[in-house]
């Protein structure tokens, strides 16, 4: 059915495609999170209807809920908003990816959640990034560019997180172009922590409806999108 959702995800579906195309990438490089922030479960199994694997979720309460309800949908869950170190327990092993990682404490309580003292085992082992505030904005969670290697050792160093990336929310522009620079000064800092780490960290999560595609176009692996695909967002519940 040829309906308002169904033609804005596949408008964004287009657009990823070209600018894949367009930097000379392959369509499995690049990730879509479907970000479904205050958008009903409805709406999620809707777009996972056409065929959308990934959704994205701010709000640690709202993402549970959404996944109780989905439980029978073939849906890989992204929590790309900050997390609380005292909700650690909350997310841990309940995502494919965790994309805002930003400090000790919460590295270490994530582990503390999924290691099993008992036996010193870990059963699950969750992906993480760590979200970088890229901009220096005061306002923004992440840590600083020059802090993330010390952190990134101490993810390596736990034995219950894998460490795939970095994550950033660039200062926000409606041309993006403007924040093309930002794009590149991430890939850039992952670049070099691959070099002085001497470990793989394949995935970039940045670009959003606005930029995605500049976001592409500098190596981008996940872009996370949300307005173009659902429609404006409702008021909080």
């Amino acid at each position: 059915m040829n309906t308002p959702l169904a033609e804005r995800y596949a408008a964004v579906r287009h657009r990823l495609e070209t600018a894949v195309r367009r930097a000379g990438r392959a369509p499995a490089d690049v990730t879509l999170v479907a970000v479904s922030k205050y958008h009903p479960a409805e709406a999620v199994a809707a777009v996972a209807a056409l065929g959308q694997r990934d959704f994205g979720e701010n709000y640690v309460q709202e993402a549970l809920q959404k996944q109780e309800a989905l439980a029978g949908e073939d849906i890989l869950w992204h929590c790309i908003g900050h997390v609380q170190s005292r909700k650690a327990k909350d997310v841990a092993g309940r995502f494919a990816l965790i994309h805002t990682v930003d400090s000790e404490k919460l590295a270490h309580n994530l582990h503390k959640a999924l290691w099993r003292p008992e036996d010193d085992t870990c059963p699950v082992v969750q992906d993480v990034l760590l979200q970088v505030n890229i901009g220096e904005e005061v306002q923004k969670s992440g840590i600083d560019a020059a802090e993330t290697a010390r952190l990134a050792e101490t993810v390596l160093q736990l034995p219950t997180l894998r460490l795939c990336g970095l994550m950033c929310l660039p200062p926000f522009f409606d041309d993006g172009e403007a924040a093309r620079p930002f794009f590149a000064a991430l890939r850039k800092l992952r670049d070099d922590l691959e070099l002085s780490l001497g470990v793989p960290l394949p995935h970039l999560s940045m670009g959003m409806s606005g930029d995605f595609e500049q976001a592409v176009e500098e190596g981008a692996t996940i872009v996370r999108v949300g307005t173009d695909i659902f429609g404006p967002r409702p008021p909080r519940p």
